[in-house]
Order: C-alpha cells, then structure tokens, then sequence
C-alpha cells in the first residue's frame, strides 16, 4: 500500500483550484479499500472519496486521506428482450463511457453525453440534462463501507434518487447498513467501486427539451438515432459551457429552485419573462441562470472567480482563483436572488 504525501490536487478538481492532498491513497479495487481500513495507522484517519473532481470546491488543503478512484472496467452483463445491463468501473471517465455504450450498440445514455466527472460519482449527484436523470437508467451499484470495509449492493430504490441528490448527498444513522440506513444516508460512508445501468430495447428517444425541439426543426430529422441526439447535445454543450480543460469550473453551480405555482405567478406579476417548467407534481422549476442573469452577475467577478458570460448559471476560475473566492461570489449570488426573489439558490457542488 503506497500512500503519497503532499499531492497537488490542481489536475483532479475542474475547478483548477491550487490544493493539496496531505496524504492520498489510489484505489484500483475494493481490495485497496479494505487494506486501508485493516491498516492501524490509516484505518483509523478521515477519508474523502475523490472521482474527477467535476463537482466540488477545494476551500484549501485536504487534510484526509485521499481516495483516489481509479477503479477501471466496462463490460456488457447481461442482455435480454428488455434491455441491456452494462457496468463500468467507478473510475471511468464518464463521456468515455457514454460514448463507449454507443459504439457497442447500447443506445439510452446519449442525452448525459459531455457531463463531466466519472462514473462513479454519477449515482451520488444523479447526475441529468436534457430530459434525462441517471435514475432513469441506473440498475444497481457495489460499493464498500468505509468503516466496516463490508462491500455492498444498493438498487435504485435504496440509493434515494432526487432532483441532483441520492442517500450519498446525507448523513447516514446509526443502525448499520440495513434499510433505514440507507434512506437516512451513507454521506462519507461509501465509496462507489461500479455501476450498472438498464438501457431499455427498444430504444425510443428523449427529445421533449427545448433546445433538442429547436434542433429538430433546424435540421428537419423527425426522427434522430441515439449518435444523432449525442452529437447534437455535445454541440449545444460545447456552445453553451465553458471547456474545464480551458477554463476552470464545475459546470452548473446552482440547482434550478422549484416553488408553487402561486410563488410562480408572483414573481412573473413583477418579471413577465421569468423563464420556468411546470412539473408533473404541480410544483414549477425556475431556471436559476435566469435568476442569476437577472440580478446583473453575468460576467461579474469576485477576485478571480466569475461568472460564465455565455450561461449565468457557470462559475468560473478566471486564473488563480481561490476556494474562498469562489464561495464569495456563489454568496454574493445567493444574496442578490433571494433579496429580488425570495429565493435562496443550492449549490451543487461539495465544499471540501
């Protein structure tokens, strides 16, 4: 078990912001985990589980031991009249991933295309775009307790899929890992080792989102393949957000809020071209880029985080930028939207 001091964690955060891992521990395998556990010396020590660092804010030093994921694999398990289950290793990259299912045939993740992140952190934020949650194509996953090394199988039920929130998002109970456990929250008590998905036959496609009717109508296809709604999301991805390999952030930093239709009706009383979605529940989503624009932050800085030019809802590292920076901004931003809407925005990402 080699355990590596002082890591620069610049290149595993999208944010691209200066850390370092005090210590940090690469994980190929729930072997590794368990070695660590049974270890006195480490066994003992706080641990935080790191994927791609695509959704979370370094505030400074990570003074736990790093996990590394690192767990690699992608493998068809099983096909049959209904579907295809396809797994793939918490350590995948998660658009190689998207892109490798297409290649072998396996259509149903084209509209989760360019997410950034692997594919082990896509169940904790139930991860979506464009019509689409993971839960709407997760199966089950393995995982092991980081206290008791004990590996484990969670199905979508148990993993408390909501809006960008899973049972990986809360504080877990005292009981073990049995069911009451798991609805309560295993927040920093598992690491994700891989993940299995349910991509239904016959394939049918996901499009009921403005920007993919809009495309629809430009190119006159009616009726697109999988690969055709994949490169059409990679284009409007790539036109609307910024590239973390360019410029530095976590993609969306807010959840859109969700309010009742009368909370809708007052705000569009005052702002008529408040952009919102009625939901199936009876509740209304605003967009919170919009909010966000509304209040004048788009292209705003605080030190050298900002926000996104071409999207308000993107924060970004314009060069150099600081946790604590970042943070300022995102409260400036909250500020701003709840003092004009009675609104106080959630960030997506986790401050470490």
């Amino acid at each position: 078990m080699l355990v590596e001091k002082n890591v620069p964690l610049e290149p595993w955060n999208t944010f691209h912001i200066v850390a370092k891992a005090h210590s940090l521990l690469r994980i190929a395998n729930c072997a590794d985990v368990q070695e660590v556990l049974a270890d006195p010396n480490w066994g003992p020590h706080p641990k935080f589980v790191l994927g791609g660092g695509s959704n979370i804010v370094l505030t400074g030093d990570v003074k736990a031991l790093v996990l590394k994921v690192e767990i690699m694999g992608k493998r068809l398990v099983q096909e049959t009249d209904q579907a295809f289950i396809v797994e793939a290793g918490a350590g995948e990259n998660w658009h190689d991933f998207v892109t490798w299912t297409l290649d072998q045939g396996y259509d149903g993740l084209e509209n989760l295309a360019l997410i950034p992140g692997t594919v082990g952190a896509s169940p904790v934020q139930n991860i979506g775009a464009y019509g689409l949650e993971l839960q709407d194509r997760f199966e089950s996953l393995d995982a092991v307790d980081l206290q008791t090394g004990a590996a484990f199988t969670l199905n979508a039920a148990q993993c408390g899929f909501g809006y960008r929130d899973s049972v990986f998002k809360h504080g877990h109970g005292a009981s073990g890992l049995g069911g009451a456990t798991q609805r309560l929250g295993l927040a920093g008590r598992a690491l994700i080792a891989t993940v299995r998905f349910r991509l239904p036959k016959p394939w049918r496609a996901v499009v009921g989102y403005t920007d993919l009717e809009r495309t629809m109508l430009e190119t006159g296809v009616a009726q697109p393949s999988a690969r055709q709604i994949y490169d059409w999301i990679c284009d409007i991805r790539r036109a609307k957000l910024p590239d973390p390999a360019v410029l530095g952030n976590a993609g969306s930093f807010f959840k859109n809020p969700t309010v009742t239709p009368e909370q809708c009706a007052d705000i569009i009383a005052r702002d008529p071209k408040l952009v919102h979605y009625p939901l199936l529940d009876g509740s209304v989503k605003l967009a919170a880029g919009w909010l966000i624009d509304a209040c004048g932050w788009r292209g705003k800085s605080v030190g050298h985080a900002g926000v996104y030019e071409g999207q308000a809802l993107v924060l970004v590292n314009r060069g150099g930028a600081t946790g604590g920076e970042v943070m300022t901004l995102a409260k400036a931003i909250q500020t701003s939207v709840y003092e004009r809407f009675g609104i106080l925005l959630e960030p997506e990402p986790l401050m470490v």
